[in-house]
């Protein structure tokens, strides 16, 4: 009887003492009976967070909501029962990092990848992200590592922006031709460099599908440096220099093509302007001449004519009179 009574005892004890338990402020949990988590509906659909997933991706990423143990305690168990505590808060990790295999890219610290213009650059930055709380079962359930599957799927979405990208033809001010001309000095390394923002901002728009697929907000990615191959560098500047001179050349001949044009334009209004006021002086003298000849007469007319040879013959120095 002591021993069935000790027994007992102990098996209480056992259960009160393991029974309770706590959930920390940053932290979510969720209670399985039996290996099965408890659930609130077999479906998340009403809760949008598939909204970003194709159509035939729905009902494969479909996973169940899930009872959530908030903040607080202490919480008591059945034996029979288990806790999985998830931290929520947000984790930041280099963009390079693997979580199976330390080892890799180059000890987790830079992620390579290649340009279109076949160049083999190295990439360096951060990634935020955090457990999504509407999709604890895929992150708990889904997939055996989740972080190394976002981290995966990172890795592959930006190694594509990346071996797809291309700048747009450079047009020097209104110059014909010039986008054809630079076509070929468009260095993608430079323009993944100038476009790091819309980068950044299409990692963010292609990885929002990661909280449906492995219950993980990526929040934010953030490019900070593109390196090209030592043996390169020098090459690539001194291309840079040359397309910059060639730039500098063409806008400086362009700026001095317009002044002219500028003053030919100016030259040829003043022309204008000085045809007009002596056209105008002509048409006034004409109209004079007109009304004085209606009202005068042609004696009125002939005195006129006579007072304006005696102007001109009072300027003249030498005057020659033909018989």
């Amino acid at each position: 009887m002591p021993f069935f009574l000790g027994v007992a005892i102990y098996i209480l004890f056992k259960v009160l003492y393991r029974g309770f338990y706590v959930v920390n402020q940053n932290e979510r949990a969720v209670i399985t009976v039996f290996g099965k988590a408890k659930r609130v509906k077999d479906s998340l659909e009403f809760r949008n967070v598939s909204k970003s997933l194709r159509d035939d991706e729905r009902e494969r990423y479909n996973y169940p909501e899930l009872q959530v143990v908030m903040p607080g305690g202490p919480y008591f168990k059945w034996p029979w029962e288990k806790v999985h505590k998830v931290s929520v808060a947000t984790h930041t990790s280099n963009m390079a990092f693997d979580p199976e295999f330390p080892d890799a890219n180059k000890n987790n610290t830079i992620l390579e990848a290649i340009t279109k213009d076949q160049l083999n650059i190295e990439l360096t930055g951060q990634v935020r992200y955090q457990v999504s709380e509407n999709n604890l079962y895929a992150y708990l359930f889904g997939v055996k590592n989740p972080i190394a599957h976002v981290m995966g799927y990172f890795v592959s979405v930006l190694r594509e922006r990346i071996a797809n990208f291309e700048g747009n033809p450079t047009v020097i001010g209104d110059l014909e031709g010039s986008a054809e001309i630079f076509q070929g000095a468009n260095i993608s390394i430079n323009d993944l460099r100038k476009n790091l923002a819309d980068i950044n901002d299409h990692m963010d728009s292609e990885c929002a599908v990661s909280e449906a697929r492995y219950g993980v907000v990526l929040e934010a990615s953030l490019i900070t440096g593109i390196d090209p191959p030592p043996e390169v560098e020098s090459a690539l500047a001194a291309i840079n220099t040359a397309y910059n001179q060639v730039s500098s050349d063409i806008s400086l001949a362009q700026a001095a093509a317009d002044q002219r044009i500028v003053q030919s334009k100016r030259a040829v209004e003043i022309e204008m302007l000085k045809a007009t006021s002596e056209t105008e002086q002509l048409n006034l003298l004409a109209g004079e001449l007109m009304s004085l000849k209606e009202h005068g007469g042609k004696p009125a007319l002939d005195a006129y004519v006579r007072n304006a040879k005696l102007a001109l013959y009072g300027q003249a120095k030498t005057i020659y009179k033909s018989e």
